[in-house]
């Protein structure tokens, strides 16, 4: 059994994704050295070499679901014009952008939500653990696991990508930085959804979405 700290440790060390770490720990059968070989081999650690980098260069990509009830926006940037123009860039952008239409996230990153939003929703949590009754001695442990499922919901780069759910947008933002060669970063996005904040009925356009990408 390989623990979550083994597969951050290995993260940390090559920037690879963390379904990547798993799988070369894995293979190595729990060995951090050999595991690290693993991933630069099959090219996977480069992300982390390329983290100091400027990208100033990229694409805004909009996106419009089936009937203009859902918009997206999103910046994505790399290193060079070249990249930025090529077919595979602007697929995954816009992967990117139908993404965050279906999975509807509210910030970009963790360290982008705002202590106070974190901070209550570890109150709410704790109360609720509570009121199932759990122990007090592992209420505060079971809090912190829900709040990385809670930030798993919110954040876009810790949400399973709605085409390949056993991997985060993080991974995928990892894997093109192999493919391409180039520093890749999200740097903002903001959706827009027909009569948000409105006293009405609202269809369910965010599964409309993510029924069309995975079809």
């Amino acid at each position: 059994m390989i623990s979550a700290a083994r597969v951050k440790e290995l993260r940390d060390l090559t920037g690879a994704g963390m379904m990547d770490c798993k799988r070369a720990l894995q293979e190595a059968e729990g060995n951090m050295e050999k595991a690290v070989e693993i991933l630069r081999e099959k090219g996977l650690s480069a992300a982390a070499k390329k983290a100091g980098r400027i990208a100033a260069e990229g694409v805004v990509e909009s996106y419009i679901h089936m009937g203009g009830k859902i918009g997206v926006l999103v910046e994505v940037n790399c290193e060079t014009d070249f990249v930025a123009k090529t077919a595979e860039f602007k697929s995954f952008v816009r992967d990117i952008a139908m993404h965050i239409a279906a999975s509807n996230p509210k910030y970009l990153s963790k360290e982008d939500v705002p202590e106070e939003v974190i901070a209550k929703e570890k109150e709410i949590l704790r109360a609720q653990a509570l009121n199932e009754g759990k122990p007090e001695k592992i209420v505060d442990r079971m809090v912190e696991g829900r709040i990385k499922k809670y930030y798993s919901e919110i954040c876009l780069l810790e949400q399973p990508f709605v085409k390949d759910t056993d991997k985060t947008i993080q991974d995928i933002v990892n894997e093109q930085i192999s493919t391409i060669g180039e520093k890749i970063s999200i740097r903002r996005f903001v959706r827009y959804q027909m009569g948000e904040g409105l006293e009405k009925r609202q269809d369910n356009f965010a599964e409309e979405v993510m029924s069309q990408m995975k079809g």
